[in-house]
């Protein structure tokens, strides 16, 4: 297959996903999930007018004159209204949230008060009729839309809908995915290893981007270089059912490379095989059913730049919530020459400065340095065939955090 650019990959990736199946969770379960159905208010909020401060509810008529006495007649705490009714010349002393009396009008803080005797205040500031009073409905009314499906789940949706006396609510299941290392030389964090091994450490990276996105992740382990031990894994994946099945390494073409074999030998069909990008050349895509197969580069930085470029917005658009990748424009703190066919992801620290933002990118890009690229805070985007360019000239830059 011929190189494919990154845009058409993208959208490769994209067309194959819609929003997966919904199911219905406590309220205290719903953080940062996305809600599947619009929500409407099951009651009215405030449910009755209630008073907005500590004070006294009073008619305006009797203090439309000050300073002025009134008999108080009972209290009102929140949770528990007065049964009477204010009559002329007297007062109930009531408390934020608790039910206006019937008579009163007014609420006269209780800062502009002083005692008289033990049933009694004196009024000194004047007070209009509706004063610190939160009106029936001041928030929303039984029936009133309160969010439209795809929001994500925040704190102020949460409280909102817990207002509205949601106990459960509706939401897009979270996507799962099955991530597979593969790889001879990769032992797990916390191993001895040999003289010719290395500590795996791609997963840990992925399984956090996925995350990210509102996805779970299952780590199957590490599957030695061969193409049984590989299909066992695919085989957990699928029975796990897995929305995405990750592999790391092997999708090259190289004696020891089996994911492409594998895949297909599992039934998989592929939508492409190898991206004009650097890093993550050779990254593969393909379906099983309803199952989306990403198989990743093996080097680690190409391997989590993949998973921001393609993982990340997959995961999000099967999960129904918005992905905007987050690409700003910068001026160059250095040089850079003219690319060739593939599109550059530069790893770079984008800092801000009196005339904007400026890009710094490291000097060396191998893409198996983890530490660079956990130093970096953005790509710089380099398209095919860009000419080189001198400090100063603006780029883009896609941040990563």
């Amino acid at each position: 297959m011929a190189l494919l650019p990154v845009a058409d990959a993208l959208r490769l990736l994209l067309d194959s996903a819609a929003p997966g199946e919904t199911e219905t969770v406590p309220l205290a379960e719903a953080a940062e999930r996305v809600l599947a159905e619009p929500l409407k208010a099951l009651r009215t909020q405030p449910p009755f007018d209630a008073s907005a401060m500590d004070g006294y509810a009073v008619r305006a008529a009797d203090v439309a004159d000050v300073p002025v006495q009134l008999e108080i007649i009972g209290a009102a705490p929140a949770g528990r209204r007065f049964a009477g009714e204010v009559g002329p010349g007297q007062a109930v002393r009531i408390f934020t949230g608790a039910p206006m009396p019937e008579g009163a009008d007014t609420i006269v803080i209780q800062e502009n008060t002083s005692s008289v005797g033990e049933h009694g205040i004196e009024v000194t500031e004047t007070v209009a009729g509706g004063r610190h009073i939160r009106r029936k409905g001041l928030d929303f009314a039984e029936g009133d839309l309160l969010l439209e499906a795809g929001r994500v789940l925040d704190a102020a949706a949460l409280s909102l809908a817990a207002s509205a006396n949601h106990a459960t609510l509706r939401v897009v299941k979270r996507p799962l995915v099955a991530i597979i290392a593969t790889g001879d030389e990769l032992l797990p964090p916390g191993s001895e290893p040999g003289p010719d091994q290395i500590i795996a450490s791609n997963a840990f990276g992925v399984a956090a981007i996925a995350q990210s996105a509102g996805a779970r992740a299952l780590d199957l382990g590490i599957a030695p270089d061969r193409k049984e031990a590989i299909s066992a894994l695919v085989r957990q994946a699928k029975d796990a059912r897995a929305d995405v099945i990750v592999t790391l390494g092997g999708a090259s073409v190289g004696d020891h490379d089996f994911i492409h074999d594998v895949l297909t030998g599992e039934g998989v069909v592929l939508d492409f095989w190898k991206i004009a990008m650097r890093p993550g050349k050779p990254l593969m895509f393909g379906r099983l059913g309803g199952t989306r197969c990403l198989g990743l580069p093996g080097n680690p930085v190409a391997s989590l730049v993949c998973s921001h470029l393609f993982l990340k917005p997959l995961l999000a658009h099967l999960g129904g919530r918005p992905h905007q990748p987050d690409i700003r424009r910068a001026s160059l703190a250095a040089a850079l020459p003219a690319n060739d066919t593939r599109q550059d992801y530069i790893r770079a620290v984008v800092e801000p400065t009196p005339d904007g933002l400026l890009a710094t990118p490291f000097g060396i890009q191998d893409s198996s340095m983890l530490k660079i690229f956990a130093e970096a805070n953005a790509l710089i985007v380099r398209e095919p065939f860009a000419a080189a360019v001198d400090i100063g000239a603006p780029c883009d830059v896609l941040m990563l955090r």
